[in-house]
């Protein structure tokens, strides 16, 4: 069966391909035994970017990454040239989760505590799990960090950025936008979670 990104824009050969690599975030810091994979975007074509989409899916499979958190919006996933990705994730197997935000910018909150909910749930079924945005630098960092200050009241935003550019880089969480909401995401998810015991319920499932 031909695949949706078989067309006249022919893929990169090996020689002119960039690198994808997916980064794993240990979450031992917050005492929780798992990682979370952070990655560019997979079959990304723009600019002096070149990726061949299905090899870096085959690269995803070989991980045994069974979930993927998509951060970057459909227009998005349109210009880079991968406008089909979510259908095409869901064809070989992977389990999407979209929750697009423009970038360099920050979720709403209530938002951004329905990504970490679905992270830990999938965290919890010990179910191996990847994020990315177009960099894997901003959104999907911005993400991690705050996953760690969700899970462990010990540790601090500082330390969080410094976890994901040890594994990400130094250009991990990129905007001061999103340095602020890491450095401001207690205070402010605190005065956004839902009031009742009910509500709570209903955005975990």
């Amino acid at each position: 069966m031909k695949s949706e990104f078989d067309s006249s824009d022919e893929e990169p050969t090996e020689y002119e391909q960039t690198p994808f690599e997916v980064s794993w975030l240990s979450l031992e810091p917050v005492n929780y035994a798992h990682v979370l994979g952070i990655s560019p975007l997979p079959g990304c074509k723009f600019k002096n970017i070149r990726r061949n989409l299905l090899q870096n899916i085959e690269e995803m499979k070989r991980q045994a990454i069974q979930d993927v958190f998509v951060l970057c919006t459909l227009s998005e996933l349109s210009l880079y040239r991968v406008p089909t990705l979510l259908q095409e994730y869901r064809t070989q197997g992977f389990v999407v989760h979209h929750y697009p935000f423009l970038d360099g910018d920050a979720p709403q909150y209530d938002v951004c505590h329905q990504i970490l909910k679905d992270l830990q749930t999938c965290m919890d079924n010990s179910r191996k799990t990847l994020i990315h945005c177009f960099g894997g630098l901003g959104r999907s960092c911005l993400i991690a960090a705050c996953l760690l200050l969700h899970m462990s009241n010990s540790i601090t935003p500082q330390e969080t950025i410094d976890l994901v550019r040890d594994v990400r880089g130094p250009g991990a969480i990129q905007t001061i936008k999103q340095y602020n909401f890491v450095n401001e995401f207690r205070e402010n998810m605190a005065c956004s979670q839902p009031r009742s015991e009910e509500t709570r319920r209903s955005l975990s499932r």
